[in-house]
């Protein structure tokens, strides 16, 4: 793995957030990360302040704005998508704007490895496939085992701001998770690598031979497989949160960097770990999705834990110190399709201002096999479906019902 030089990167991380991050421990009834964020020995340590404390009504309040989804009755993309590229499987929803159209990168699993590909919308819901993006990497390869669009550099990100691609050195800029191995899922040692685009359709590797983060270098709670990556510019540096494996076990990290190439592991790492025995990330805290309001940030991540993958969420003051709510935004099983009777995880967030509506893209796996879900904060028109729902699971939309609208849309029962 390459590495950067711990000084001056921890200097200029310190001048980004404006003080010190220490650690406040969340009050009862919150899962506080215990994680304390101090820099590398190395660096000068200024007088510092820690972030103010996150309260547990303040993070109730911050999680409303993400509660309450409205079911789409099938899948925007199936597991076998009319796409010529032979998948049985799909993941990994990215989607953004570009070119006047909406775009997902979508990763596909074909029985020997991941490739990513992409489809094409005009209204967020119905979606054609159109090309491949990014197939395995050459024989050999820290990627020969096929790669997966994690993190794609945006504009700005506020929840609410429009995902468009932003140039930097000329060029846009792509992380993505990749795998070594042909022959099976996600075989061990995962790694992430680097891509680049003139003009945001073709798609290259910055290098065929090495990697940008590998299990090179790694602490113990990644010693076993690097996963996914979340790419953010923060004041020109960048930050890419990752999850990583030790055996069974996930959680998630930082990365900084300035050039995208070379990267620095944060010394407090895991930032986002795993809950207490019983709870729904007591096994995962993995795949966050972080955005930045101004205020706070927060991540989007999935927990595996009660027998089940769900979307959870966490907040922070810094980007380093995160309190999470204990309870999912939204819980497997809780599609009265059976779409994601299992798995409800890996989310893509996009705000579409023309109708003040998050859509929430996420990877459901059930007993229709594994596609791309999609819930949305406002009744959106959806094709007819049945009527009964599986009792604790999901309510008719009855302010919907009430207005005249005989779509199908239905209100997410997953948390109290």
């Amino acid at each position: 793995m390459h590495m950067t030089k711990t000084c001056m990167l921890g200097f200029l991380i310190l001048g980004v957030l404006g003080g010190g991050p220490g650690f406040v421990p969340g009050p009862p009834g919150l899962i506080p990360n215990t994680a304390q964020a101090q820099k590398p020995e190395e660096t000068p340590a200024p007088e510092e302040s820690p972030p103010p404390m996150i309260s547990a009504e303040q993070i109730k309040a911050w999680s409303a704005e993400f509660r309450d989804w409205h079911y789409y009755p099938e899948f925007v993309l199936p597991p076998s998508p009319d796409d010529g590229l032979d998948f049985v499987s799909i993941d990994c929803p990215l989607v953004f704007e570009h070119e006047g159209e909406w775009r997902m990168f979508y990763t596909g699993f074909d029985g020997n490895g991941y490739q990513t590909a992409l489809a094409v919308s005009d209204d967020l819901v119905h979606w054609e496939p159109r090309k491949l993006v990014m197939s395995y990497g050459k024989e050999g390869a820290y990627d020969h085992g096929g790669v997966t669009f994690g993190g794609l550099l945006f504009e700005d990100y506020h929840p609410k701001a429009p995902r468009t691609l932003k140039r930097w050195e000329g060029k846009y800029w792509a992380l993505y998770g990749c795998y070594p191995r042909q022959g099976g899922y996600e075989l061990r040692p995962g790694a992430e690598g680097l891509a680049w685009s003139e003009d945001g359709n073709t798609w290259h590797r910055h290098s065929e031979d090495t990697p940008i983060l590998s299990i090179e270098g790694a602490e113990a709670w990644e010693e076993d497989c690097i996963y996914q990556p979340w790419l953010i510019e923060r004041d020109g540096i960048f930050w890419n949160f990752y999850n990583a494996a030790q055996g069974s076990i996930e959680q998630s990290g930082i990365a900084f960097s300035q050039d995208l190439v070379e990267w620095e592991r944060y010394a407090e790492n895991p930032v986002l770990r795993n809950g207490p025995p019983g709870s729904y990330d007591e096994q995962f805290c993995a795949d966050p999705k972080v955005f930045h309001d101004g205020e706070k940030w927060t991540a989007i991540y999935f927990g595996v834990g009660r027998g089940g993958a769900h979307i959870m969420i966490a907040f922070s003051r810094d980007g380093l110190n995160w309190v999470k709510d204990p309870e999912p935004l939204y819980k497997a099983g809780g599609h009265p399709g059976g779409l994601d009777a299992t798995y409800a995880h890996k989310i893509s967030l996009i705000y579409q201002p023309d109708n003040e509506t998050f859509y929430m893209y996420y990877c459901a796996v059930g007993d229709q096999g594994r596609g791309i879900g999609l819930l949305t904060s406002k009744p959106i028109e959806t094709p007819e479906v049945d009527d009964a729902l599986p009792d604790g699971e999901a309510v008719p939309d009855e302010d919907h019902e009430e207005n005249g609208d005989s779509s199908s849309t239905m209100v997410a029962g997953g948390s109290e």
